[in-house]
């Protein structure tokens, strides 16, 4: 049954390192046509004030999105492994285990943020002119948290068996179905910003059922029995052991970003608007780094459950040259040419807005090996089943993030802003380097000794 998906615990690692991250970068980029449409048709449409709004959310919109991601992520790590070790029936368990854990925590994050939202705004020192727009677009966001589960934990699943394309093709369809709702809600009903929201949360919703049509329709393995439902709470708690240590890890990040984004916020609504332009620009190309850190949880999980210590030294390795050659490029171009995407979202007060965005982006290009470093570090090895490890560089992230905003803070420094997430990145790479030296000097070697010997 292993030859249905993809088996990641043969062949040469780089071209299946290659061949499964592509189609996840191509999936997120187009995730991120989500709120990118957003900001260009909010932005060109509406102003500046209304991108300035949809922006300020960016973070909380991060802090939901994070932790839906990473709990989804965190909750298949175990699917990967039962799958790797040709467990089927207990893979199947993994799957029952996750979604009843994923919608239970789901409706709770839902309920949560809807009541907090305001003073979670008045906390992060949200502009009174744009505020009322940014409450409205995030409220809609938080009502759609359980779309977004849905989606990102069906297509978690269907990587840890390998499978990174069909994620792909339902995102394209909905991202596209974004992009129409966006141009029909904003510009033909004129419905601003709460517009914008509630074509991502229809489109998230799309790409969930979609992904749940073809499960039913073309992949047995994953149809679930009635003795599937049995789960035990071995699986439970191994997947929240292994799930929220990751959920926290990307909230820990989005509380970060939050601090800077309260202290751009201090710095007026043009400023935030750039700020918005530039981080749109950097997602889009940031997202292979994403790709890889995804593609190295599933190949760690694959091959730790059968057992085959050198190959995942041996991804690792291929993972980051490949991490390394894409920074080199990505950061030319950002640094270079990536200014004139501000074009894309705005018409007013171009070249003031463009010069901030310009900052921005040289800041952060001097630093995407870092970057690459967190990325496929953190989850390759939250992917071998450690989730407390890759928290605590969580935490190195947001004391570097946090030490810097409130000193960007204090000297109303918008260059400050633009390097607290750089310094992130430096102390959370060194600490996750250190992590994995640590697992597979000591740890993996205790642990599957014998079959280091084998091979």
């Amino acid at each position: 049954m292993k030859s249905v998906q993809n088996d990641m615990t043969v062949g040469s690692p780089m071209k299946m390192i290659l061949s499964f991250t592509f189609p996840i970068f191509l999936g997120n980029v187009f995730q991120q046509f989500y709120n990118m449409a957003d900001a260009v048709i909010v932005g060109k449409f509406v102003g500046t004030k209304a991108l300035a709004a949809v922006g300020s959310t960016g973070t909380i919109m991060f802090l939901i999105y994070g932790f839906v991601v990473g709990m989804t992520a965190g909750f298949t790590v175990l699917t990967a492994q039962k799958f790797g070790a040709g467990d089927m029936q207990g893979m199947r368990r993994t799957v029952a285990g996750a979604g009843i854990l994923s919608f239970l925590i789901g409706l709770f994050l839902t309920v949560t943020f809807m009541l907090f939202m305001k003073p979670l705004l008045h906390l992060m020192h949200t502009p009174s002119d744009i505020f009322a727009d940014a409450y409205k677009y995030i409220m809609i966001i938080s009502g759609g948290i359980l779309a977004q589960m849905l989606y990102n934990l069906l297509s978690s699943i269907l990587r840890a068996l390998g499978n990174s394309k069909i994620p792909l093709y339902f995102l394209i369809i909905s991202a596209l179905l974004n992009i129409v709702l966006d141009l029909v809600l904003i510009i033909v009903f004129q419905m601003g910003a709460p517009g914008a929201a509630i074509a991502t949360v229809v489109a998230q919703g799309i790409s969930g059922v979609l992904c749940l049509i073809y499960i039913m329709w073309k992949i047995p393995l994953l149809h679930l029995k009635k003795e599937d439902w049995h789960v035990g709470g071995q699986i439970y708690a191994i997947q929240l052991k292994i799930g929220l240590p990751m959920a926290l890890q990307y909230s820990i990040t989005a509380i970060g970003t939050m601090m800077v984004q309260s202290a751009l916020n201090i710095l007026g609504s043009t400023l935030v608007a750039a700020f918005t332009a530039a981080s749109k620009i950097e997602q889009v190309v940031t997202q292979a780094y994403v790709a890889m850190g995804t593609t190295m949880a599933t190949y760690g999980a694959q091959n730790i459950g059968a057992g085959n210590v050198p190959r995942i030294r041996q991804g690792f390795k291929a993972c980051t040259i490949l991490g390394i050659g894409y920074s080199l490029v990505a950061a030319t171009f950002i640094m270079t040419v990536g200014k004139y995407m501000t074009y894309l979202f705005v018409s007013e007060d171009v070249d003031i807005i463009m010069s901030s965005v310009d900052i921005y982006l040289k800041c952060i290009g001097l630093f995407f090996i870092p970057l690459a470093i967190v990325n496929i570090y953190r989850n390759g090895i939250q992917g071998l089943g450690y989730g407390l490890l890759p928290m605590m560089a969580g935490v190195a992230e947001l004391i570097g993030r946090g030490v810097v905003a409130r000193i960007a803070a204090r000297e109303r420094s918008y260059l400050g802003v633009c390097l607290a997430s750089p310094a992130a990145w430096v102390l959370a790479g060194g600490l996750l380097i250190a992590m994995y030296y640590y697992i597979m000097n000591v740890h993996m070697k205790k642990m599957f000794g014998d079959y280091n010997q084998k091979v």
